[in-house]
């Protein structure tokens, strides 16, 4: 096919154009003997002699072109107007300079996305909204909204979200297999991390939090950060006696013993005691807390096995959804979370602030009915529709966190 475009277009005769283009290039480079044969050849052949005399005119007008652009080119370069920049630069900047910006650009986004879904991002807006909502039951009157309490409840949400980013990152790189069949846009299970980059990752969060609470000297904020680093180790470090995740009962408890214990009574007290200096009181907002939370915290222990009921057969992890399938633990999972809002519906009834009141039982009432409309509406043979619903799970926790403060 080439060889047939190139043959569609007209050739001069050859006996005009090879010679005349090599005394042309004789007579461009200076040579003498070349100018003398040319021009005894034109005098002997008419077609010869027109030939060199259009090279030679195109020669000149080339040239005189060239000369032109150049001294075009050395005024612009040279001119002081608009700037620094020079328009002669301009294209080669543009095309040397835009593609690296860009590919910059692009590796750096890159970067922040792997980054992102390796922190587990839920796990982090629920870690820090419930800080700084059982931060606000040790409130007791409007003068405590200081700079100090704001100070406390900042110290205390860096290190418990440096040791956030340790767990979640712990238990992916014990679960690299595992996620490369039930999550597998994870960043180790995708491959986009390395297992040296986990490592060091999780090795230097861990140290940071240890470090701010260590400065901070807060007794309180440090425990929850030890007993969280211990029960997130136990939970997924593949070591004898160890990896609590494939025992369904003890993975349920080290969930809530972090998130329903530790959070709302060991934050409480970094506040209570440490920026305020008062004396340990557990108020009716606490207790709700606590046991609220502990009802939510197996529901979430139970619910994320739900969409991983694949790669958890395979991997030989012993977890309920295994044992007794997704539909019943689906089902399992929905009563304890209407139980709790049952349990907060009567919390608020009998409450002696009428303002509370109102808003506990409307706003429970709300969840409660959102929970059960999205529950019969969900199809438990989609990965997806589960997926789906396990986030909507999370949204629930973070409401239910904007709704403890204001139960009085």
């Amino acid at each position: 096919m080439k060889s047939l475009l190139l043959g569609s277009f007209q050739k001069p005769p050859s006996s005009l154009l090879f010679p005349a283009t090599a005394e042309l290039c004789s007579l461009t480079t200076g040579s003498r003997v070349a100018a003398q044969n040319c021009k005894c050849k034109a005098m002997n052949n008419p077609e010869y002699n027109y030939a060199i005399s259009m090279g030679l005119q195109l020669h000149r007008k080339l040239a005189m072109q060239q000369h032109v652009r150049n001294n075009s080119e050395r005024i612009v370069a040279s001119s002081p107007r608009r700037g620094s920049k020079h328009l002669v630069n301009a294209n080669s900047e543009h095309s040397l300079e835009s593609e690296p910006s860009k590919s910059h650009s692009r590796s750096i986004q890159h970067a922040l996305d792997a980054f992102y879904r390796f922190s587990r991002p839920h796990t982090v807006i629920g870690t820090a909204l419930s800080i700084f909502s059982v931060s606000l039951l040790a409130i007791e009157k409007l003068s405590d909204f200081s700079p100090l309490f704001f100070t406390g409840v900042l110290q205390a949400i860096a290190a418990a979200l440096l040791m956030n980013i340790y767990i979640v990152g712990l238990n992916q790189l014990s679960d690299i297999e595992i996620d490369k069949v039930n999550k597998p846009y994870l960043p180790l299970a995708s491959g986009e991390y390395s297992v040296k980059t986990g490592v060091m990752i999780v090795s230097s969060f861990a140290m940071l939090s240890f470090f701010l609470g260590w400065i901070v000297g807060s007794w309180p904020l440090f425990w929850a950060l030890f007993i969280s680093f211990v029960l997130g180790t136990a939970y997924s470090i593949n070591l004898p006696l160890l990896r609590w995740k494939r025992f369904a009962f003890v993975a349920a408890m080290c969930i809530l013993g972090v998130r329903a214990v530790i959070v709302q009574i060991a934050f409480f007290l970094h506040i209570q005691m440490h920026v305020f200096g008062r004396p340990v009181v557990f108020s009716k907002s606490l207790v709700f807390a606590t046991a609220f939370m502990s009802f939510f915290s197996v529901v979430i222990a139970l619910f994320k096995d739900i969409p991983d009921i694949v790669g958890d057969k395979i991997y030989g992890i012993r977890s309920f959804t295994v044992r007794l399938g997704q539909q019943r633990v689906f089902w399992i999972c929905i009563s304890l979370l209407e139980m709790a809002y049952l349990v907060a519906l009567s919390v608020g009834v009998t409450s002696s602030c009428i303002w509370s009141k109102w808003i506990t039982v409307i706003g429970h009432i709300v969840l409660a009915s959102l929970l059960w409309n999205r529950a019969n509406s969900i199809d438990l043979k989609s990965k997806t529709a589960i997926t789906s619903f396990y986030m909507f799970i999370w949204k629930l926790f973070y409401a239910e966190y904007l709704l403890i403060p204001l139960v009085r």
